[in-house]
C-alpha cells in the first residue's frame, strides 16, 4: 500500500475516531473492504451536518434579530497601505419566518432591500444576499460534497474542519469554501468562502459568518464580516470593501411566560401605610421632575423594547462613575441622579434623554481613553446642567404607541445650535474642574483624528437620534480642544487618536447586555495597524453556554 493511500487511511480513521463514529476494538471485525468502510462512516458524518444545518435553518424561522450593517470602502494611501473612502450603513430586523424579509429602521427603505450603494459601487446590495450569509443555502448531500480537512479550536471548541465544493450539476448560485462543526452536536459554527457564479449583475462578496452559543443547544448567527481587496465587476470596475454585520436581540419577541403573572404579588390591605398626611406635600418643581423622569423612563423602555438600547448593566456603571467625578469634582448636584446607558448601534454620537446620558457602541469602541470618554459625558451632562429639557410629550403613553421600525423616526433627540453651544462652552469649565484637566490633549487628538476622516465616513458620523459631532470635514462639537491638540503624526505607533471599531464593547446577542472587553495591550508594528475608526475582521472566542440557571429554548429562566 502507498505511503499517501496509508496517511488518507490513518486521517480517516483519526476523524472517525474523533466523533465517536468508530466501532469499539472489541466489536466484530467487518468484512467489508477497509474503503468502503471508510465511505460509509464519512457518508454518516456528512449526514448529520447536513442533518443538524436543515434543523437550525427550521429553528432560525421564530427569531427576528436586529440586524446593523456597516461598510466602509477603501482606497490606496502610501502610509498607511488602505483608508477609507467612503461608507453605508443600514438596520432593520431580519424576519426569516417565509423566507426573507427585512424591516429597515430608517427611512425611505425599500423591504427586502437594504439600499441602493452609491457612486462607488453601481450595484444593489440586496436582502437575498444577506440571508446567504446567515446560513448556507439549499445546503445538502444532493447539491454538495464535503472534504475533511483537519481539526481545529475556535476559543473553546474543537470543530471539525472540511471543505465544502457543490456538486458539477449544480445550478443556480451555489456555496463554495469552508465550514467548521463544532464535535458534540455537529452544528456549523463558523463557514467562510463566497458564492459562484459571479455574474455582471449578480456579485457575491467573500465573507466570514460566525454563529455563538446562546442557550443551551442553541447556536445563533451573531456576526459576518465581509471582505473584498481588490475584486473586478461590471467589467472595468474593482472593489475594496470591508464590513461588518452584526446580529442581536434574539430574545426580544420571545413571549413572556404566562406563569410570570403568577408571581405578582396583591398587597393586602394591612400591607398598605395610610400617607395622607404627606399627600399635598409634593411641590410644583418636584412634580415637574417627576412628569419629566417618567417622560424619561418612557423613552428609554420603548428604546429598549425596539432592541436598540442595552439594559442597564456593567457598562452603565463604568460610564456612570466617570459622570460622577465630573460632578464631584464640579459639586454638582443634580436631582434626580444623573443615569448612563449605550446605544446598541455603531454611528458615532451621545445625547442626553432627560436626565439620563446615552453613548453609542461604535463611540464607546473607538474613544482611546478615560479623557477622551470624559470629554463626551462632559458635553452631555452640561446639557442637563443647564436645564435643557426632554420634551415631556413622551409622558402620555400614546406617543409610544408605533411600530419598532419607527423607533429612530419618531424619537428625535438632537439639540438646536444654541444648546449645543452652550453646553459645550459648560464640559470645557466642568473638564477644568476634573481629574481629566491634565490629559485633555488626547481628547483632542480623537477631535482632530475625527476631523481627518469625517469627510470619508458620513454614515458613521450621522447619528440616528441626537445631534452630530462633526459634519463634513468640520468638527462640531468641543471643537476648542483642537487649540491644544498636537499634530497627527500618522508614522508615531505610540500616538493613538481614535481606536478601531469593536475594540471595547462586547455585546450579547440574545439579550442585548453589554461588557467592556477584557483586551491586552498589543505594540503595534507599523502605522498600518493604527486603522483608526476602521472596519476590521470579527473573530470571537467560541465558548459554549455556562447559565447559572438551565434555560429552556424559549430564553426564559427556570
Amino acid at each position: 500500500m502507498s505511503t499517501r493511500r496509508t496517511q488518507a487511511i490513518a486521517l480517516t480513521l483519526l476523524l472517525l475516531s474523533t466523533i465517536g463514529l468508530w466501532a469499539s476494538e472489541d466489536a466484530r471485525p467487518d468484512t467489508k473492504p477497509v474503503e468502503e468502510q471508510q465511505s460509509a462512516k464519512a457518508n454518516e458524518i456528512a449526514d448529520r451536518i447536513f442533518y443538524r444545518e436543515a434543523k437550525f435553518v427550521q429553528d432560525l424561522r421564530p427569531y427576528t434579530p436586529m440586524v446593523e450593517t456597516y461598510i466602509q470602502n477603501f482606497k490606496g494611501d502610501a502610509e498607511l497601505g488602505q483608508v477609507p473612502s467612503s461608507d453605508k450603513y443600514f438596520i432593520g430586523r431580519l424576519i426569516l419566518k417565509k423566507g426573507i424579509e427585512d424591516v429597515s429602521f430608517q427611512k425611505n427603505m425599500r423591504s427586502g432591500i437594504l439600499d441602493k450603494l452609491n457612486g462607488f459601487y453601481k450595484m444593489n446590495y440586496v436582502a437575498s444576499g444577506f440571508m446567504q450569509m446567515v446560513y448556507i443555502s439549499a445546503f445538502d448531500k444532493q447539491n454538495y460534497d464535503l472534504k475533511y480537512v483537519h481539526q481545529e479550536f475556535l476559543g473553546e471548541i474543537r470543530t471539525l474542519v472540511f471543505d465544502v465544493s457543490a456538486k458539477p450539476k449544480v445550478k443556480g448560485p451555489h456555496f463554495i469554501g469552508r465550514i467548521w462543526v463544532e464535535d458534540q452536536d455537529y452544528t456549523i459554527v463558523r463557514f467562510n468562502g463566497t458564492y459562484l457564479p459571479q455574474r455582471r449583475l449578480n456579485f457575491y462578496f467573500h465573507f466570514d459568518a460566525w454563529r455563538t452559543n446562546m442557550r443551551p443547544g442553541i447556536w445563533l448567527p451573531a456576526f459576518i464580516y465581509t471582505e473584498e481587496s481588490d475584486a473586478k465587476y461590471a467589467l472595468f470596475r474593482k472593489l475594496a470593501m470591508r464590513s461588518q454585520t452584526r446580529l442581536w436581540g434574539y430574545n426580544l419577541k420571545v413571549p413572556v411566560d404566562s406563569d410570570e403573572f403568577t408571581d405578582v404579588r396583591v398587597d393586602s390591605a394591612s400591607d398598605v401605610s395610610d400617607q395622607t398626611d404627606s399627600a399635598n406635600d409634593i411641590t410644583p418643581l418636584e412634580s415637574a421632575h417627576k412628569w419629566e423622569r417618567e417622560a424619561e423612563d418612557d423613552v428609554l423602555e420603548r428604546m429598549q423594547r425596539a432592541g436598540l438600547l442595552a439594559p442597564d448593566g456593567e457598562v452603565s456603571k463604568v460610564l456612570a462613575t466617570v459622570i460622577n467625578n465630573l460632578e464631584i469634582t464640579n459639586k454638582l448636584d443634580i436631582q434626580p441622579e444623573v443615569r448612563a446607558r449605550v446605544l446598541l448601534t455603531t454611528p458615532l454620537e451621545s445625547f442626553t434623554v432627560g436626565h439620563t446620558v446615552i453613548i453609542s457602541r461604535g463611540l464607546l469602541d473607538v474613544l482611546p481613553d478615560e479623557a477622551s470618554l470624559a470629554m463626551v459625558l462632559a458635553h452631555e451632562l452640561a446639557h442637563i446642567s443647564l436645564g435643557h429639557r426632554l420634551n415631556t410629550k413622551y409622558a402620555f403613553g400614546d406617543r409610544m404607541v408605533f411600530p419598532d421600525e419607527e423607533t429612530i423616526q419618531r424619537l428625535q433627540l438632537a439639540r438646536d445650535s444654541h444648546e449645543e453651544e452652550a453646553a459645550d462652552s459648560k464640559a470645557l469649565e466642568f473638564l477644568q474642574n476634573s481629574p481629566y484637566k491634565d490629559k485633555l490633549t488626547t481628547a483632542g487628538l480623537f477631535l482632530r483624528a475625527l476631523e481627518s476622516r469625517s469627510k470619508e465616513l458620513p454614515a458613521l458620523i450621522t447619528p440616528q437620534f441626537g445631534s452630530r459631532m462633526a459634519k463634513g470635514d468640520s468638527v462640531l462639537r468641543m471643537s476648542k480642544l483642537l487649540q491644544s491638540a498636537p499634530a497627527l503624526q500618522i508614522a508615531d505607533t505610540s500616538q493613538i487618536a481614535a481606536l478601531p471599531l469593536g475594540s471595547r464593547i462586547k455585546l450579547d446577542p440574545w439579550d442585548d447586555s453589554v461588557e467592556l472587553k477584557k483586551n491586552k495591550p498589543i505594540a503595534l508594528q507599523s502605522a498600518r495597524e493604527k486603522m483608526e475608526f476602521e472596519v476590521t475582521p470579527m473573530i470571537p472566542h467560541l465558548a459554549r453556554f455556562r447559565g447559572a440557571q438551565v434555560a429552556n429554548a424559549t430564553g426564559n429562566a427556570k
